[in-house]
């Protein structure tokens, strides 16, 4: 049985960070997808990042790019998102996703991502 689990949602002020954590249990595909999803109260989910498990290929959504940092570590079944210079507009629900890749492609459709994580909040206030 597949499990995601995430940890490390809080509340900070705008300009802070955090990291948010997820482990991995039950995925026995070496080679897949690991993506990071938020979304927001009245809004449509909305990819973050994704990281290629067999080669470390790394994907960012443009809002995010220099600020948010996707990581794994592979010997410990974990994907990290180091996520700095917080904004109000990061404000979501984040979700924790894992799936097969298409070669050693990842990409940014949720559908393509067959195991959530129940997911973690995250409020960046101003």
């Amino acid at each position: 049985q597949v499990q995601l689990v995430e940890s490390g949602g809080g509340s900070v002020q705008a300009g802070g960070s955090l990291r948010l954590s997820c482990a991995v249990s039950g995925y026995t595909d070496s080679r897949n997808c690991m993506g990071w999803f938020r979304q927001a109260p009245g809004k449509e989910r909305e990819w973050v990042a994704h990281i290629y498990t067999g080669g470390g290929r790394i994907s960012y959504t443009g809002s995010v790019k220099g600020r948010f940092t996707i990581s794994l570590d592979n010997a410990n079944n974990m994907v990290y998102l180091q996520m700095n210079s917080l904004k109000p507009e990061d404000t979501a629900t984040y979700y924790c996703a894992a799936g097969p890749a298409i070669g050693t492609i990842c990409t940014a459709l949720d559908v393509r991502y067959n195991y959530w994580g129940q997911g973690t909040q995250v409020t960046v206030s101003s």
